[in-house]
């Protein structure tokens, strides 16, 4: 289980995050919704320690993720994609696999199952990341991700400005992670498709945590998506 416990963060004297609580459970999809400006890739940055913690504490498990230096953050089992991707373009789609294999030692059966998720990335592991479409390339930075064979994958905008077909793909394959047990911790502004796809949405307001629900309730009680959303 990842659990943030009080977190506040920010940047420099800006401080974003304030006395955050949240869990994600095992084959969990859990949904940060949230305005622009709010505090969701913070989020994603202070569980990865690419943000400094002010004061609380990140766990996995009975690990405190916090307490480590964030390049062993993703050794521990924590998966990132963030918004834009940031693959190493000039590399192949081949080798960019394999720098996510070495995060965690991973051995050739864990990239014949990532392949297996992503079939398109399969025909063009020669081809260099820069030559992919939008959407193969955001499954690339999901794939490559996936090499670290994670407990949980934080995901940040990950159908932001694909085509239907992709979306649907990459929702395919976020579903058979909660199906194989994995945490999923979702930033998503598409609020009809975090319904179809969440089991809880939490939502975040300038930094601070508001209501968390089940998505079924929220799909009762729209209200709180023009309140903490605006749309």
């Amino acid at each position: 289980m990842l659990r943030l416990d009080r977190i506040s963060a920010g940047y420099g004297r800006a401080q974003v995050l304030r006395d955050l609580s949240l869990e994600v459970q095992p084959g969990e999809i859990l949904c940060l919704l949230g305005r622009n400006g709010a505090g969701k890739s913070t989020v994603m940055r202070a569980i990865m320690g690419l943000v400094p913690l002010m004061s609380g504490a990140v766990w996995l498990g009975d690990e405190r993720l916090s307490a480590l230096p964030a390049h062993q953050v993703p050794r521990a089992g924590v998966g990132y994609v963030p918004q834009g991707r940031r693959l190493f373009t000039d590399l192949s789609v081949a080798q960019n696999l394999e720098i996510g294999l070495m995060a965690r030692q991973s051995g050739p059966e864990v990239r014949e199952e990532v392949l297996t998720r992503f079939p398109r990335l399969r025909e063009r592991l020669g081809q260099k990341a820069q030559t992919l479409s939008g959407g193969e390339q955001q499954m690339l930075a999901m794939a490559r991700a996936l090499c670290l064979r994670p407990q949980v994958l934080l995901l940040d905008e990950p159908t932001e400005g694909l085509q239907p077909s992709m979306i649907a793909a990459i929702r395919d394959v976020i579903v058979g992670l909660r199906e194989a047990g994995v945490a999923v911790l979702l930033v998503e502004q598409r609020v009809d498709a975090v319904l179809d796809l969440a089991d809880r949405v939490a939502f975040l307001e300038n930094g601070t945590g508001g209501t968390v629900m089940t998505a079924d309730d929220l799909r009762a009680n729209r209200s709180l998506v023009d309140r903490y959303v605006g749309v």
